[in-house]
């Protein structure tokens, strides 16, 4: 039987269906740096391109891009496994093709019982699929697993953080987790940007506890804090000392709309 090719299920609506069109305004959003930085993890924002994509851009471009990534996203549509992990096949947006890393999600299974072979999960869900062109226009040829977290318990993603920092041990090449999330929702900008950065110094002092805390006290609809708190707990497992913001900002920098907003950020864990 032929391996699953999950078709791209947004493109034209959160980024361009046109190839040279989507290449172009990567390119934009995504504008070479002299240096770049090593990093472990990262947090990077999965909204339409017009909203978000240069505060993802901003942090693509400083980075040393391996090749090969875990992804980690919210689960929006509520569709599928608590945990969702594709381990065979490709997803395809305009620019191609991209194969999924097996043996690197075999490795996560083998540890992780938790972890669901799962494509429904992943059929209409955009917060990883809005990553791939970036990679395929920075990167070129590259593996990735994809994982839909639909759980916030956090033992759970603390366990899933661990489960991936033995894996990246276990790889011969560099492994880079990938947090897509965006911050909180459809709040003013004022009260968004002050519960953003509540949420962004935990993430700033490489504190999952700390972050889940805050996003529970604080009511910070930040919609991949569960990604987040895996990365964070797996990525200084593999050496990660230090967290960096690269960019802020909120839809209503582009909209001009500040009393319903939602909060974009990009921060390298390195």
């Amino acid at each position: 039987m032929a391996s699953l090719v999950r078709p791209a299920a947004v493109a034209g609506q959160f980024y361009p269906a046109g190839r040279e069109t989507l290449i172009s305004e990567v390119r934009e959003y995504a504008k070479p740096v002299d240096i770049r930085k090593s990093a472990i993890g990262c947090v990077v924002p999965h909204a339409g391109y017009m909203y978000s994509a240069h505060v993802a851009g901003a942090l693509y471009s400083t980075l040393e891009l391996p090749k090969r990534y875990i992804i980690l996203c919210p689960n929006h549509t509520g569709v599928g496994a608590p945990l969702a992990i594709m381990s065979e096949g490709a997803w395809q947006t305009p620019l191609g093709e991209v194969p999924i890393d097996t043996e690197l999600a075999e490795a996560l299974k083998s540890k992780f019982p938790l972890l669901s072979e799962d494509d429904t999960a992943h059929r209409g869900e955009h917060a990883i699929e809005v990553q791939l062109p970036f990679l395929q226009v920075l990167v070129g040829d590259f593996k990735f697993v994809p994982i839909a977290v639909g759980i916030g318990r956090l033992e759970v993603l603390q366990a899933l953080g661990k489960v991936m920092s033995d894996a990246i041990r276990g790889s011969a090449d560099p492994v880079m987790i990938i947090a897509s999330s965006d911050m909180n929702h459809y709040e003013s900008d004022s009260i968004t940007r002050e519960k953003d950065h509540k949420a962004i110094g935990r993430v700033l002092a490489l504190d999952p506890t700390g972050l889940y805390d805050t996003v529970k006290r604080e009511h910070i609809t930040m919609c991949g804090y569960g990604p987040t708190i895996a990365m964070l707990t797996g990525a200084p497992k593999v050496g990660a000392k230090r967290a960096e913001l690269v960019k802020y900002a909120t839809s209503g920098d582009i909209s001009g709309d500040r009393e319903r907003v939602v909060g974009y950020a990009s921060i390298a864990v390195m």
